[in-house]
């Protein structure tokens, strides 16, 4: 080995290693995870349409100073859970941002209730807004991305997609049937140079959490069941969410990563 140092890697001196400069991002759901990708993306210089019915919280995620770096770092307040509503929101954001490269759906609820205690509406609800959603929009961007060539589809499942929590009979199935989903579609569009992914995360303090999290004992609870011995945090999701949105990632689709301090391994 000559005594000479090695030259920097590429990686080091270029800053946009993940190719998402200038990249189009749909990012369906403000809080939690889906704020905190948006913001990440941000960061990474895309360009970023972010779509939830909530308008306190798109205003708040428009104010957040990590937008700065956006190309472009806009809002759309829309309810997805009514029909045609995926097309009509990704037609939109498309004319705001001239295209689609990414998608990223991060909306999601939960009633944690024994199954014995759902009427059929109440199970519906949950499917229509964690499933339904997900059709709609991954439906409406994948058209315009299988005729473009290119583009990476994303999805939150969840570790209850593939472990039996008890009271999370509605939310373990939509994350089921998100796995599934995300796997027909990458199937159906890889000769098209379109990816799709979903990421699967553990314990994850958000909003959606916050209220069981505060009941007396259950978050010693959860945490004695992960390896890692403590919750996750949202921007834990921002990397995994990032790279499978790269350049990096094109020949990695039809994958569930779980991102779970380990919860799955036990």
């Amino acid at each position: 080995m000559s005594g000479t140092a090695h030259a920097p890697l590429e990686v080091q001196a270029n800053t946009d290693w993940l190719g998402l400069r200038g990249a189009r991002v749909v990012v369906a759901g403000a809080g939690g995870i889906g704020g905190a990708c948006a913001l990440a993306y941000a960061a990474a210089g895309a360009s970023v349409v972010v779509v939830d019915r909530d308008a306190a919280a798109l205003a708040a995620l428009a104010s957040a100073p990590g937008t700065a770096a956006a190309e472009r770092f806009e809002t759309i307040a829309a309810d997805l859970s009514g029909h045609g509503s995926g097309e009509r929101v990704i037609a939109e954001a498309v004319e705001r941002l001239g295209g689609i490269d990414v998608l990223l759906h991060a909306v999601g609820i939960n009633d944690r209730r024994p199954i014995l205690e759902f009427t059929e509406d109440e199970w519906e609800r949950v499917m229509r807004i964690n499933l339904f959603t997900l059709f709609g929009l991954a439906q409406a961007a994948g058209r315009r991305m299988v005729e473009q060539g290119h583009g990476r589809v994303l999805a939150l499942s969840s570790v209850s997609g593939l472990l039996a929590h008890h009271s999370h009979g509605p939310y373990a199935a939509s994350k089921g049937g998100i796995n599934q989903l995300l796997r027909v579609m990458a199937r159906e569009w890889a000769a098209s140079g379109v990816t799709v992914n979903a990421l699967a995360p553990g314990y994850i303090e958000t909003p959606l959490t916050a209220g069981h999290l505060s009941k007396p004992g259950k978050r010693e609870e959860l945490e004695s069941l992960v390896p890692a011995g403590r919750l996750g945090t949202p921007d834990e999701l921002t990397g995994p969410a990032l790279f499978l949105s790269s350049r990096h990632a094109g020949f990695i689709t039809g994958h569930i990563m779980y991102i779970d301090g380990g919860r799955t391994l036990v």
